[in-house]
């Protein structure tokens, strides 16, 4: 086991959560290696400064994902096989929401090439009609309808890809990034519907430009992860 391995005490709510999210991410980059033990109850308590009940809770997580597994009378280890077994909507709800960001962002500048190249017209029709209704809903002040209406026009990108793969790994997606928007919107002064970006994506793809798909999905995402930050800054 790595000696040096420390972790932040935690002074927030949720812990069982937070205990999860930084073993999690110790394992991810590598911290701890397959095979390894991690550390005992006691001195995980010590060092997030939480109790015994929620070392356990935040174990048992990780057990049932397949990432630890318990060795009676030796400890838990880090599983040789880390494939992470858990649903990927699950998993993304404990991922840090930059993180997440990140990844959306790779995965939607993909998603509008090829909705570019292969949309059809009942997928123009879909993004129309998702995007009237989000900007109905936004004039309205019907914020949960605008929310799930710029769900749909995304998801609407995502079908018109044509790719299956794709359009799965976005679904498991939408969750976690409606749950992010109903934050954003909460805080007047964060929060931008930036139609100029939905419509211009919208028109691109239209037009079957696909640079011009790509370049409007960057700064939609570009100005939605500086949002994030301004919120998270004042949490």
């Amino acid at each position: 086991m790595n000696a040096k391995m420390s972790f932040q005490t935690l002074n927030r709510p949720k812990l069982v959560d937070d205990v999860v999210n930084q073993l999690q991410k110790k394992i991810s980059e590598g911290e701890i290696k397959p095979g390894e033990k991690i550390p005992t109850e006691p001195e995980l308590m010590q060092q997030f400064g939480v109790g015994r009940s929620t070392i356990r809770e935040a174990v048992r997580v990780l057990v049932h994902a397949g990432l630890l597994e318990k060795k009676q009378g030796f400890g838990t280890f880090l599983t040789a096989n880390t494939g992470i077994q858990e649903p990927l909507d699950h998993r993304l709800r404990r991922a840090e929401i930059l993180e997440v960001y990140e990844v959306r962002k790779m995965l939607e500048l993909e998603i509008s090439r090829l909705a570019a190249q292969r949309r059809n017209d009942l997928d123009l029709e879909q993004m129309r009609n998702a995007l009237d209704q989000r900007q109905e809903s936004l004039e309205k002040g019907d914020m949960s309808n605008y929310l799930v209406s710029d769900m749909k026009f995304h998801l609407s990108i995502a079908i018109a890809s044509k790719n299956s793969v794709a359009i799965d790994l976005y679904r498991s997606f939408s969750t976690v990034f409606l749950e992010a928007s109903h934050k954003l919107v909460s805080v007047q002064d964060v929060h931008d519907p930036h139609n100029l970006q939905h419509e211009s994506m919208y028109q691109a793809i239209k037009d079957k430009d696909v640079s011009g798909a790509a370049y409007w999905t960057q700064q939609n995402l570009d100005d939605t992860v500086t949002q994030l930050k301004k919120y998270l800054n004042q949490e």
